[in-house]
């Protein structure tokens, strides 16, 4: 899960995209970068850290030019945390293609190896989308003729993409004197959005992984990139637009809207606040029939994004609805940081029980979700510190039993508290006096509730169903030795909580 933004306007973009990624931060905090181009040269810095933290004025200065695209990185297994796996990539080859992904490429390790082997490109980082920028510079390369660039040679290369690559991928990128192309995968995994603003001076587009990243910077929402769907938009601002999959069908990935995405999104015709009201509404029903005769004095959310839920939970079950617990809005979001020790120890940092609100009370708290169950843990003892009676845990949504292999990082096992255990051995562990998660089919109609053109979800990590289809046991076995490699790594940069001097990448490079 990242952030992605790509912009042509009629004038200077560095500050529209530096607040544009700004509106997407939730979506990674691990690193940041920005390109532009500028007549036939490009422009590119991308380091280490929170959006805020990487650039200074003096980066934002050699950032010129009227188009450019940027992303916030959240690091997923297997991939190193460091400057270098930063976005946007870059190649000179053919025309110069600057780019950035958000997803998570599945058969990653066969198309490195074909590379080597077949397309004769170096990969340099460890980086799945390196290797997709290579794959679409290379099919770029056999659909180009002569020495222009026309935007069926584009969209050709696109094809080209989705007959090769697996995995889910909503990509960005700027071919260097030509203008800006975006595309999403065939089951539209991840989502896209297309957003409008007219000037005096003519048309100015940009699309962004959230619809909020277009309203903020008061561009008119257009539409969503439909899966399988390649859009290229001139540095003139025409748009071209082709369906370049065979099969595409939309199923994106409902942990968007149950953790990942802000709640004043609309993600495929879904706003995401209206969506977990509804999750809150499907919830309530399930607690009444699992917990009768359970005496709850008052529901409490965890914030931020469990708020809807809640609210909803009370109303349904007629019960007060308090806040409890007071936000520490200046450290991250646990889900997302690296490092479980990280995890943990933040989670305290983050969020304070107030006693006033606990002290005697049965009390039900609301999260949207449970992953490695370490959050909800943490969160139960503070409430039981803090003077509850007696703490039951909602979930709204289902068990998290599988990995995800999409682009989350949830990709193991037996870093999942839900898996291979009952909803009562899992309430044993946290320390809850009860649990009642959310149904899958609620979770999914609850969805639907608010558009109901749409029926298909990426649900694997609830449902263990994988839409591309060539995810194996022996797949999921290798991802998670890649992962336990990791820990020792990651271990070692948590245990003074500090990050070493953050590295930087900065670029300059002309195509005259």
């Amino acid at each position: 899960m990242c952030g992605i933004v790509g912009v042509i306007s009629q004038s200077p973009i560095n500050q529209l995209i530096y607040d544009s990624l700004l509106l997407l931060q939730h979506r990674g905090q691990d690193a940041a970068g920005i390109a532009t181009v500028n007549g036939s040269t490009f422009h590119m810095y991308k380091a280490n850290g929170m959006v805020r933290d990487v650039f200074r004025t003096r980066n934002m200065r050699s950032l010129l030019g009227n188009c450019g695209i940027g992303q916030v990185r959240y690091p997923t297994a297997g991939s190193a945390s460091n400057a270098e796996e930063a976005q946007p990539f870059y190649v000179n080859a053919p025309f110069g293609i600057i780019f950035a992904h958000n997803g998570n490429i599945t058969n990653c390790e066969r198309l490195k190896d074909e590379m080597f082997r077949i397309d004769r490109r170096h990969i340099n980082t460890s980086s799945d989308s390196e290797v997709l920028l290579n794959v679409f510079a290379h099919e770029l390369q056999l659909s180009t003729t002569g020495f222009s660039l026309e935007p069926n040679a584009i969209f050709k290369a696109v094809s080209g993409v989705y007959r090769r690559v697996k995995g889910s991928y909503a990509i960005v990128a700027l071919i260097a004197g030509y203008g800006l192309l975006a595309f999403r995968d065939p089951y539209g995994i991840r989502p896209l959005a297309i957003g409008k603003h007219e000037t005096k001076q003519g048309s100015e587009w940009m699309i962004a992984s959230e619809s909020v990243a277009l309203e903020g910077n008061v561009f008119k929402f257009v539409r969503d990139v439909a899966p399988g769907e390649a859009v290229f938009i001139s540095m003139d601002g025409m748009m071209h637009t082709r369906q370049c999959a065979k099969h595409p069908s939309l199923n994106p990935c409902i942990f968007e809207l149950v953790y990942l995405a802000r709640p004043d999104s609309v993600l495929d015709g879904v706003p995401v606040y209206n969506a977990r009201l509804r999750m809150g509404d499907y919830l309530a029903k399930k607690i009444k029939r699992t917990l009768p005769d359970t005496q709850i004095d008052v529901v409490m959310p965890i914030p931020d994004s469990s708020r809807p839920a809640a609210m909803q939970v009370a109303k349904k079950l007629m019960i007060e609805y308090r806040e409890g617990f007071f936000k520490n809005r200046y450290v991250g979001r646990t889900f997302i940081m690296p490092g479980q020790a990280v995890r943990k120890r933040s989670v305290r940092q983050k969020l304070n029980a107030m006693a006033v609100e606990f002290k005697g009370r049965n009390v039900l708290i609301v999260d949207d979700s449970i992953v490695r169950g370490t959050t909800s843990q943490e969160i139960i003892q503070m409430a039981r510190d803090a003077g509850a009676n007696k703490v039951i845990f909602a979930s709204a949504a289902p068990p998290v039993r599988f990995p995800n292999v999409y682009g989350i990082d949830m990709p193991t096992r037996s870093e999942l508290v839900a898996y291979g255990r009952t909803d009562q051995e899992v309430a044993q562990i946290i320390g809850a006096d009860a649990l009642v998660y959310q149904d899958v089919e609620d979770m999914k109609q609850a969805v639907r509730d608010t558009n109901p053109e749409l029926w298909n979800f990426e649900a694997s990590c609830f449902d263990g169903h994988y839409i591309t289809g060539d995810v194996t046991a022996e797949y999921l076995d290798k991802i998670e030795q890649i992962r336990f490699n990791l820990i020792p790594q990651q271990l070692e940069g948590n245990i003074t909580g500090e990050r070493n001097d953050r590295p930087q990448f900065h670029l300059n490079l002309s195509f005259e």
